[in-house]
């Protein structure tokens, strides 16, 4: 056998940094390199030939310094592998490029992005011709083509052109919205309400906000402008980082509410009485709402609350409960024919829009659910009819390598009681699920993007939650 020359040793190199995750692969800037985004590239021009599929590709980008330049770095080696490009005109929200591959019956998206991550990160998603989140097989396959670019001859060579995404998926959203809602038209709903809505510098500003300002809502806009650093911090929408929003609605300035993450695929609430809104209570309040004119199962992952399952039993419908990451949620709605999907991280889509989830459809969907009725009056009422629920959730600090052999051995130590209740199921579909005699639980698995192991709880009363989430360390601690 020849000897390994430096560039293939190189190659080789940059094929072990690349580890595909729940959505893609997303790394720091030193790891998320142009020579490795080409590699990425290149596997899934493959695995799309190997499939068959001749159709244009969408590539898309958020709203990092690096982005543009990594999607352009895309779109060359998808046109030199035959593919025609539809580059999106400026950084937008991921669900657009999911939106669009369906909307054109093209062969798939690939949008540049690390979502919610610190502008230090970046990352590549890959999203198929069903625009719902890849499965492992086909992530898998991409992993197994990584390959350095091998470009065809140049005149069998694609071509790229902008485009602009947002009208046609703006018009999809007003068509769902009237579709789960029994007709109701958003822009009589939507007529003068005051929103604010904060952008986090990223994709969703003149997205969610534009869509809003349509149906005829009054915006107050808060960080609508670009900034590849989010203003020195990370466009995740929690507490620590809307304050302004929370203020904007409290003062009484806003009705209501909304933020995006950093691609837009993920939304935030505010209300008056609550700030920031539980996505649990989120969740209920949707599913609640639409349930009014409406009807189908929920899906929701292991660690979002039981409240769906209360308010599916009362309406006289079914719950189907997933592993954590949307790519499970997504798999189950088309499997049920579901009304509505969701997590409790902020990411939910509904029958006839693309099983992907959607911050700024969701946005718009806030504000109808509001209208409607307050949703602090909305929530108030679930909970005295189906009892109050809160959540907390801890991690405990765990090497990637050695999450497999802890909940191995966990399998064995499994209790009978955990915090004076006795266990009455064990879900294994996501780690270990232990649902007491009292209908709460405590949920131990592992993250995908952290080294640590997640211990989630829920229950009627804080205290509670705190009593099970430091019985799941206790269980944890001899093992880790």
């Amino acid at each position: 056998m020849a000897p390994e020359t430096e560039t293939d040793a190189t190659a080789a190199d940059d094929r072990a940094a690349i580890s595909f995750g729940t959505d893609g692969w997303r790394a720091t800037l030193e790891e998320f390199t142009s020579p490795r985004v080409r590699m990425v590239a290149q596997a899934i021009a493959t695995t799309l030939r190997e499939e068959g599929k001749t159709a244009p590709v969408v590539v898309g980008y958020d709203a990092r310094e690096t982005s543009r330049g990594f999607a352009e770095e895309v779109s060359r080696v998808l046109c030199a592998n035959g593919f025609d490009v539809l580059l999106s005109d400026r950084d937008r929200p991921t669900p657009l490029c999911a939106h669009a591959v369906v909307d054109r019956n093209l062969s798939a998206a690939v949008v540049i992005t690390a979502s919610h991550n610190p502008p230090s990160y970046n990352g590549i998603k890959f999203i198929p011709d069903d625009g719902a989140p890849a499965l492992p097989p086909v992530m898998d396959a991409i992993a197994d083509s990584l390959a350095v670019p091998d470009p065809l001859l140049e005149a069998e060579h694609g071509s790229v052109r902008e485009v602009d995404f947002v009208d046609a998926h703006a018009e999809a959203c007003l068509e769902v919205v009237r579709s789960v809602t029994g007709g109701l038209d958003p822009e009589d709903a939507l007529e003068g309400l005051p929103i604010a809505y904060d952008a986090m510098h990223g994709s969703g500003r003149g997205t969610t906000d534009a869509l809003l300002e349509r149906v005829g809502a009054s915006v107050e806009r808060l960080r609508c402008t670009r900034d590849p650093e989010f203003g020195g911090g990370s466009p995740e929408p929690s507490a620590e980082n809307l304050e302004e929003l929370v203020e904007a609605v409290a003062n009484g300035e806003s009705a209501l509410g909304i933020a995006n993450d950093g691609d837009a695929d993920r939304v935030a609430v505010v209300t008056p009485d609550r700030g920031l809104l539980d996505e649990n209570l989120f969740f209920a309040a949707l599913y609640d709402f639409l349930l009014e004119s409406n009807d189908g199962p929920a899906i929701r992952t292991v660690s979002t609350t039981f409240l769906i399952d209360r308010i599916a039993e009362a309406h006289g419908e079914s719950v189907h409960e997933v592993p954590v990451g949307f790519k499970w949620v997504a798999e189950a709605m088309a499997d049920h024919d579901a009304f509505v999907g969701g997590e409790e991280s902020g990411g939910f889509t509904v029958r006839g829009h693309v099983r992907e989830k959607d911050g700024v459809l969701m946005g718009l969907l806030a504000a109808v659910v509001h209208a409607a009725e307050p949703i602090d009056d909305r929530v108030d009422r679930l909970l005295e009819t189906h009892g109050d629920v809160t959540q907390g959730k801890i991690s405990v600090a765990c090497p990637d390598d050695e999450k497999a052999a802890v909940l191995a051995a966990l399998e064995d130590e499994i209790p009978d009681a955990v915090a004076g209740t006795p266990v009455v199921t064990v879900n294994t579909a996501d780690g270990f699920k232990l649902t007491l005699e009292d209908g709460s639980w405590v949920l131990v698995r592992p993250s995908g993007t952290e080294p640590v192991l997640r211990v989630y709880a829920e229950a009627e009363r804080d205290e509670r939650v705190q009593d099970l989430l430091e019985a799941g360390e206790e269980l944890l601690e001899p093992l880790v």
